[in-house]
């Protein structure tokens, strides 16, 4: 990430910025080994070259630790996906059909169990966009205009598509995935507040029934008392 951006000072740059590139737990669909993180120095002079040139140099360190944070948490989030479908809708179906509460419980079982490494998504490369809302983006801030006391809501302040090589029992498979990165009020101690809604892409119908398998199974589980008939077999 950001390989191609210079490790050079800028030009009245006053602050020294590391130069030193943290690695991540993404693993790189086009070569072995995970992707790495900027350097702050990487991140500054990138911020530069897209006009930002009143990023205050003393903060960038802590911009390059929430970017590789909330990068983190995007992966985590799609690797959740990937162990859900993978493996095809209808073992996907199995696990939607209990809620999401059981699949987070599923996950870490799997975890601890070591199965987890069955599924291996990789990241191929990604792509930002900021100027572009997603489709479910521009529905809530239509649904926001409408209803504000119910869908009010601040539009996403980024967006991402990342594209996954992800492991089928019919081979490698390209998945898009999109995340919408939203701001909420901060912590009571000042501490940022982010909210990443991140799904695959409709580009295809598999896609679309994998969000519609996610979202009603979670309903049906809830709404239909799963959790009391699971508790009442235990």
């Amino acid at each position: 990430m950001f390989a191609s951006i210079s490790q050079e000072r800028a030009p009245n740059q006053t602050v020294d910025l590391p130069v030193d590139r943290e690695p991540s737990s993404i693993p790189r669909g086009d070569t072995e080994g995970n992707w790495e993180y900027p350097s702050p120095q990487q991140m500054y002079n990138a911020m530069l070259r897209k006009g930002y040139t009143d990023t205050p140099q003393d903060a960038v360190e802590s911009m390059v630790a929430v970017h590789n944070f909330l990068n983190e948490g995007a992966w985590a989030e799609i690797v959740g996906w990937e162990r859900v479908f993978a493996k095809g809708l209808k073992e996907g179906w199995e696990k939607c059909r209990r809620g999401e509460e059981n699949i987070a419980l599923d996950a870490a079982r799997e975890e601890m169990s070591g199965k987890s490494g069955d599924v291996n998504p990789r990241l191929l490369r990604f792509q930002g966009r900021p100027q572009e809302l997603t489709p479910k983006a521009r529905i809530l801030q239509a649904l926001g205009w409408i209803y504000p006391a119910k869908f009010e809501t601040n539009p996403p302040f980024d967006r991402h598509d990342w594209f996954v090589m992800r492991d089928t029992p019919s081979g490698p498979k390209e998945v898009r995935y999109v995340i919408d990165y939203y701001s909420g009020p901060p912590e009571p101690t000042g501490e940022p507040v982010f909210y990443l809604d991140i799904r695959p892409a409709l580009d295809s119908p598999t896609a679309a029934v994998e969000r519609l398998m996610r979202w009603g199974g979670d309903v049906w589980w809830r709404a239909s008392g799963g959790a009391i008939r699971e508790n009442n077999k235990q």
